[in-house]
Protein backbone atom coordinates (compact mmCIF):
# COMPACT_ATOMS: atom_id res chain seq x y z
CA UNK A 1 0.00 0.00 0.00
CA UNK A 2 2.68 2.07 0.77
CA UNK A 3 4.47 1.90 -2.61
CA UNK A 4 1.24 2.40 -4.55
CA UNK A 5 1.12 4.99 -2.29
CA UNK A 6 4.45 6.65 -3.33
CA UNK A 7 3.87 5.58 -7.15
CA UNK A 8 0.79 8.44 -6.82
CA UNK A 9 2.83 10.85 -5.48
CA UNK A 10 5.19 10.86 -7.88
CA UNK A 11 2.77 10.90 -10.93
CA UNK A 12 1.13 13.86 -9.81
CA UNK A 13 4.17 15.96 -8.39
CA UNK A 14 4.28 17.14 -12.15
CA UNK A 15 0.68 18.89 -11.62
CA UNK A 16 1.82 20.24 -8.15
CA UNK A 17 4.91 21.92 -9.86
CA UNK A 18 1.84 23.13 -13.03
CA UNK A 19 -0.30 24.45 -10.40
CA UNK A 20 2.43 26.74 -8.85
CA UNK A 21 3.63 27.27 -11.70
CA UNK A 22 0.16 28.80 -13.21
CA UNK A 23 -0.63 30.86 -9.94
CA UNK A 24 3.02 32.28 -9.90
CA UNK A 25 1.94 33.95 -12.77
CA UNK A 26 -0.27 35.78 -11.62
CA UNK A 27 1.59 36.61 -8.37
CA UNK A 28 3.99 39.55 -7.19
CA UNK A 29 7.72 38.78 -7.17
CA UNK A 30 7.29 38.60 -3.78
CA UNK A 31 5.71 35.02 -3.90
CA UNK A 32 8.01 32.26 -3.61
CA UNK A 33 7.08 29.32 -5.99
CA UNK A 34 8.93 26.43 -3.75
CA UNK A 35 6.42 27.49 -1.10
CA UNK A 36 3.51 27.02 -3.01
CA UNK A 37 5.00 23.68 -4.11
CA UNK A 38 5.30 22.88 -0.85
CA UNK A 39 1.66 23.35 0.15
CA UNK A 40 1.12 21.82 -3.17
CA UNK A 41 2.90 18.61 -1.65
CA UNK A 42 1.34 18.46 1.78
CA UNK A 43 -2.30 18.70 0.14
CA UNK A 44 -1.36 15.63 -2.52
CA UNK A 45 -0.02 13.44 0.15
CA UNK A 46 -2.75 14.29 2.54
CA UNK A 47 -5.63 13.41 -0.70
CA UNK A 48 -3.82 10.24 -1.16
CA UNK A 49 -4.92 9.49 2.54
CA UNK A 50 -8.31 10.82 2.34
CA UNK A 51 -9.67 10.33 -1.36
CA UNK A 52 -13.38 8.22 -1.22
CA UNK A 53 -14.53 7.09 -4.43
CA UNK A 54 -18.48 7.36 -3.07
CA UNK A 55 -18.33 10.54 -2.72
CA UNK A 56 -18.54 10.34 -7.18
CA UNK A 57 -15.17 12.81 -7.63
CA UNK A 58 -12.45 11.45 -9.95
CA UNK A 59 -8.98 11.37 -8.02
CA UNK A 60 -7.72 13.73 -10.67
CA UNK A 61 -10.62 15.94 -9.73
CA UNK A 62 -10.39 15.49 -6.14
CA UNK A 63 -6.55 16.27 -5.86
CA UNK A 64 -6.56 18.91 -8.26
CA UNK A 65 -8.89 20.90 -6.34
CA UNK A 66 -7.00 20.04 -2.78
CA UNK A 67 -3.77 21.02 -4.16
CA UNK A 68 -5.13 24.54 -6.04
CA UNK A 69 -7.36 24.92 -2.86
CA UNK A 70 -4.04 24.48 -0.39
CA UNK A 71 -2.03 26.97 -2.55
CA UNK A 72 -4.74 29.70 -2.21
CA UNK A 73 -5.33 29.01 1.22
CA UNK A 74 -1.24 29.83 1.58
CA UNK A 75 -1.56 33.24 -0.46
CA UNK A 76 -4.48 33.94 2.18
CA UNK A 77 -2.59 33.75 4.88
CA UNK A 78 -0.11 36.35 2.92
CA UNK A 79 -3.03 38.42 2.68
CA UNK A 80 -3.32 39.64 6.41
CA UNK A 81 -1.88 42.73 6.50
CA UNK A 82 -1.46 45.20 9.34
CA UNK A 83 -4.31 47.97 9.06
CA UNK A 84 -2.15 50.71 8.30
CA UNK A 85 -0.72 48.94 5.27
CA UNK A 86 -3.91 48.54 4.13
CA UNK A 87 -4.99 52.11 4.57
CA UNK A 88 -1.93 52.92 2.13
CA UNK A 89 -3.20 50.22 -0.50
CA UNK A 90 -6.30 51.89 -0.42
CA UNK A 91 -4.98 54.92 -0.93
CA UNK A 92 -2.52 54.10 -3.46
CA UNK A 93 -5.60 52.36 -5.67
CA UNK A 94 -7.57 55.72 -5.33
CA UNK A 95 -4.41 58.21 -6.02
CA UNK A 96 -3.80 55.53 -9.26
CA UNK A 97 -7.28 56.23 -10.48
CA UNK A 98 -7.90 60.49 -9.54
CA UNK A 99 -4.51 60.77 -11.10
CA UNK A 100 -5.85 58.96 -14.29
CA UNK A 101 -9.15 60.61 -14.29
CA UNK A 102 -7.58 64.42 -14.02
CA UNK A 103 -4.88 63.39 -16.60
CA UNK A 104 -6.01 60.72 -19.10
CA UNK A 105 -3.02 58.59 -18.34
CA UNK A 106 -1.28 56.07 -15.58
CA UNK A 107 1.40 57.28 -13.00
CA UNK A 108 4.87 56.67 -13.18
CA UNK A 109 5.98 55.01 -9.95
CA UNK A 110 7.78 58.29 -9.45
CA UNK A 111 4.96 60.44 -9.65
CA UNK A 112 2.65 58.00 -7.38
CA UNK A 113 5.95 58.48 -4.70
CA UNK A 114 5.20 62.31 -4.94
CA UNK A 115 1.85 62.36 -4.55
CA UNK A 116 1.67 60.00 -1.62
CA UNK A 117 4.99 61.17 0.18
CA UNK A 118 6.41 57.62 -0.19
CA UNK A 119 9.83 56.26 -1.38
CA UNK A 120 9.63 54.81 -5.31
CA UNK A 121 10.40 51.25 -3.25
CA UNK A 122 7.40 51.90 -0.59
CA UNK A 123 5.34 52.21 -4.05
CA UNK A 124 6.85 49.53 -5.36
CA UNK A 125 6.19 47.24 -2.26
CA UNK A 126 2.92 48.23 -1.82
CA UNK A 127 2.18 47.02 -5.33
CA UNK A 128 3.20 43.61 -5.02
CA UNK A 129 0.45 43.90 -1.78
CA UNK A 130 -2.08 45.68 -4.19
CA UNK A 131 -1.82 42.92 -6.92
CA UNK A 132 -2.29 39.91 -4.34
CA UNK A 133 -5.24 41.49 -3.13
CA UNK A 134 -6.47 41.71 -6.50
CA UNK A 135 -5.94 37.86 -7.52
CA UNK A 136 -7.39 36.52 -3.93
CA UNK A 137 -10.46 38.62 -3.18
CA UNK A 138 -11.63 40.27 -6.17
CA UNK A 139 -15.09 40.17 -4.70
CA UNK A 140 -14.27 41.75 -1.65
CA UNK A 141 -11.89 44.15 -3.60
CA UNK A 142 -14.07 45.60 -6.04
CA UNK A 143 -17.08 46.01 -3.37
CA UNK A 144 -14.73 47.48 -0.95
CA UNK A 145 -15.56 45.11 1.79
CA UNK A 146 -12.88 44.35 4.62
CA UNK A 147 -12.98 40.76 5.95
CA UNK A 148 -14.18 42.28 9.02
CA UNK A 149 -17.08 43.74 7.49
CA UNK A 150 -21.15 42.68 7.40
CA UNK A 151 -20.75 41.17 4.25
CA UNK A 152 -18.89 38.54 2.75
CA UNK A 153 -19.43 37.62 -0.73
CA UNK A 154 -17.48 34.64 -0.60
CA UNK A 155 -20.90 33.54 1.21
CA UNK A 156 -20.68 30.01 2.40
CA UNK A 157 -24.00 29.76 3.45
CA UNK A 158 -26.07 28.21 0.91
CA UNK A 159 -29.25 28.28 3.38
CA UNK A 160 -29.47 31.56 3.93
CA UNK A 161 -31.89 32.94 0.97
CA UNK A 162 -31.44 36.72 1.65
CA UNK A 163 -27.96 36.59 1.07
CA UNK A 164 -28.05 34.86 -1.95
CA UNK A 165 -31.03 37.53 -3.16
CA UNK A 166 -28.66 40.15 -2.39
CA UNK A 167 -25.26 38.63 -3.92
CA UNK A 168 -27.06 37.79 -7.03
CA UNK A 169 -28.34 41.89 -7.55
CA UNK A 170 -24.92 42.79 -6.59
CA UNK A 171 -23.42 40.49 -9.68
CA UNK A 172 -26.26 42.01 -11.75
CA UNK A 173 -25.19 45.28 -11.22
CA UNK A 174 -21.98 44.17 -11.54
CA UNK A 175 -22.64 42.81 -14.83
CA UNK A 176 -24.37 46.08 -15.79
CA UNK A 177 -21.15 48.06 -14.97
CA UNK A 178 -19.13 46.18 -16.57
CA UNK A 179 -20.80 46.90 -20.09
CA UNK A 180 -20.18 50.44 -19.30
CA UNK A 181 -16.63 50.38 -19.88
CA UNK A 182 -14.72 50.83 -23.46
CA UNK A 183 -13.57 47.88 -25.18
CA UNK A 184 -10.03 47.70 -24.56
CA UNK A 185 -10.70 47.69 -20.60
CA UNK A 186 -13.41 45.03 -21.06
CA UNK A 187 -11.13 43.17 -22.92
CA UNK A 188 -8.71 43.11 -20.20
CA UNK A 189 -10.98 42.28 -17.78
CA UNK A 190 -12.16 39.36 -20.00
CA UNK A 191 -8.16 38.50 -20.59
CA UNK A 192 -7.85 38.01 -17.12
CA UNK A 193 -10.94 36.58 -15.60
CA UNK A 194 -13.00 34.69 -18.18
CA UNK A 195 -9.51 33.76 -20.18
CA UNK A 196 -7.38 33.32 -17.01
CA UNK A 197 -4.66 34.71 -18.46
CA UNK A 198 -1.44 36.19 -16.35
CA UNK A 199 -0.51 39.85 -15.64
CA UNK A 200 2.41 39.15 -17.93
CA UNK A 201 0.78 37.70 -20.77
CA UNK A 202 -1.54 40.19 -20.77
CA UNK A 203 1.25 42.95 -20.94
CA UNK A 204 2.51 40.82 -24.09
CA UNK A 205 -1.09 41.27 -25.84
CA UNK A 206 -1.31 44.94 -25.09
CA UNK A 207 2.44 45.68 -25.61
CA UNK A 208 2.97 47.33 -22.09
CA UNK A 209 4.77 45.81 -18.52
CA UNK A 210 2.88 43.87 -16.16
CA UNK A 211 2.98 46.46 -13.78
CA UNK A 212 1.25 48.69 -16.29
CA UNK A 213 -1.28 45.95 -16.48
CA UNK A 214 -1.98 45.56 -12.77
CA UNK A 215 -2.46 49.66 -13.18
CA UNK A 216 -5.00 49.79 -15.80
CA UNK A 217 -6.87 46.99 -13.71
CA UNK A 218 -6.72 49.28 -10.73
CA UNK A 219 -8.38 52.02 -12.30
CA UNK A 220 -11.20 49.35 -14.10
CA UNK A 221 -11.87 48.49 -10.83
CA UNK A 222 -12.48 52.21 -9.53
CA UNK A 223 -14.38 52.55 -12.61
CA UNK A 224 -16.75 49.59 -11.42
CA UNK A 225 -17.07 50.87 -8.00
CA UNK A 226 -18.20 54.26 -9.21
CA UNK A 227 -20.37 52.99 -11.28
CA UNK A 228 -22.32 50.93 -8.84
CA UNK A 229 -22.50 53.34 -6.32
CA UNK A 230 -24.37 55.35 -8.71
Amino acid sequence: MIADKDEIVKEYLPLVAKLARELKSNLPNNVEIDDLIQEGVIALIQSVDRYDPRYGATFKTYVYTRIKGAMIDYLRKLDYLPKNVRQDIKRLDKEIFDFYENNQRLPSYEELAEIMDLSVKNVKELYNDLLLKQYLNLDQYIFDVDNEGFMDLRMESDENVREKAWKSILYEKLKESINKLNEKEQLILSLRFEYDLSLKEIAAVLGVTDSRVSQILSVIFAKLRKYMEE
